[in-house]
């Protein structure tokens, strides 16, 4: 296999976490076969001005260490988000120190934009963080200038707390970002939107 394929077996993939699968995705561990495909989704500056970590431009280097270093630590379950096989996205949930609970966090390649990909997904992250990991809050971010990403966490039940200075790598510099919270009792009233499968 090459790095240029688009699937990840089992054989080639460290799982910590385990694959679900929505109506339309399936997101599981990222692995080494995903680097190439990473990185060129990840080298927008569209979508790193409005991530926290995202570096830019974003290199393979940059690729082989996230996926390295990623669900190595506690509280870290990281998702490449696949359609029809292929990465379109990442989303996770990642302790931070700053917070009390856990960061969720995503991004999808901007041709993935406005198809409804970053909602079903981060939907399947929380089903996974609130039933299998019995978390009892979640938090997240959207940068002020970016009213997709603030929908797809509205549309996902997170209520907004307040705006935060928050340091965007790829702008070396701080910008505005809206907080949002999410806590079990909610999304337990919620639960309306579908369900997720877990297949491994």
């Amino acid at each position: 296999m090459t790095l240029s394929e688009d699937i990840c077996t089992p054989a080639h993939c460290e799982r910590k976490v385990p694959v679900l699968a929505t109506e339309r995705l399936v997101l599981r561990a990222p692995c080494a076969l995903d680097i190439g495909e990473i990185a060129a989704l990840a080298n927008d500056r569209r979508i790193a001005a409005n991530t926290a970590r995202i570096p830019h431009p974003y290199s393979i280097a940059d690729a082989e260490h996230f996926v390295a270093s990623a669900n190595r630590h506690d509280g870290q379950a990281c998702f490449v988000i696949c359609l029809d096989g292929a990465p379109i996205g990442v989303c996770g949930l990642d302790r931070r120190g700053d917070d009390n609970g856990i960061e969720l966090g995503y991004w999808l390649g901007a041709s993935y934009w406005g198809r409804g990909f970053a909602t079903e997904a981060v939907r399947a992250v929380i089903d996974h963080a609130f039933g299998e990991l019995a978390h009892q809050t979640l938090q997240a971010g959207a940068r002020v200038s970016n009213p997709a990403s603030r929908r797809v966490l509205e549309k996902c039940a997170f209520q907004w707390t307040g705006v935060r200075l928050t340091r965007i790598r790829a702008i070396n510099s701080a910008a505005p970002v809206d907080r949002f919270r999410l806590d079990r009792g909610l999304w337990q009233s919620l639960k309306s939107w579908g369900r997720v499968r877990r297949v491994a």
